[in-house]
């Protein structure tokens, strides 16, 4: 419960509601125009508005619009666009043919470990299976060799 809140009002104090009275509109007789002479504003203009009021203030020299620049015949927005294409274009030229000197340089490396592997195992193949006859060097004939307990006997 609200401490400040006493109950009721006693009837002096009560509150009087009134209702707002409608005023009849009000009927001016329009205000006679000055002639102004062309290319002049007057200090204190009068209109007279479609209901018959008159108002009256200070005339307000319109608002001039600043010059707009004037804008180059392409916006630097396309010319940079059309620039970071030309670019990309030159990049992936460029990384089209990188691409195709990698795969050429691996496809001679592999042929050159390919000759030299044919080569070399060529030559191990001769020197294996090379012809049978004698070589040089001494050649020992055993006939009857004895082997007792780890030792040769002849």
């Amino acid at each position: 419960m609200n401490p400040e809140y006493l109950g009721p009002l006693p009837a002096e104090r009560a509150v009087t509601v009134h209702q707002p009275t409608p005023m009849p509109p009000a009927v001016h007789t329009p205000a006679p125009l000055v002639p102004v002479q062309p290319g002049t504003v007057p200090a204190v203009a009068s209109i007279v508005l479609p209901d018959g009021r008159v108002v009256t203030g200070y005339a307000i020299s319109p608002v001039q619009p600043q010059p707009l620049a004037a804008k180059p015949a392409v916006s630097r927005t396309a010319v940079n666009v059309a620039l970071g294409g030309v670019g990309f274009l030159a990049v992936c030229g460029g990384l089209l043919l990188l691409t195709s000197f990698i795969a050429a340089l691996t496809a001679f490396i592999t042929q050159l470990i390919t000759l030299a592997a044919v080569i070399f195992g060529g030559w191990i193949a001769v020197q294996i299976l090379g012809t049978s006859g004698h070589r040089g060097g001494t050649t020992v004939n055993i006939r009857k060799a004895i082997f007792k307990r780890n030792h040769f006997h002849s």
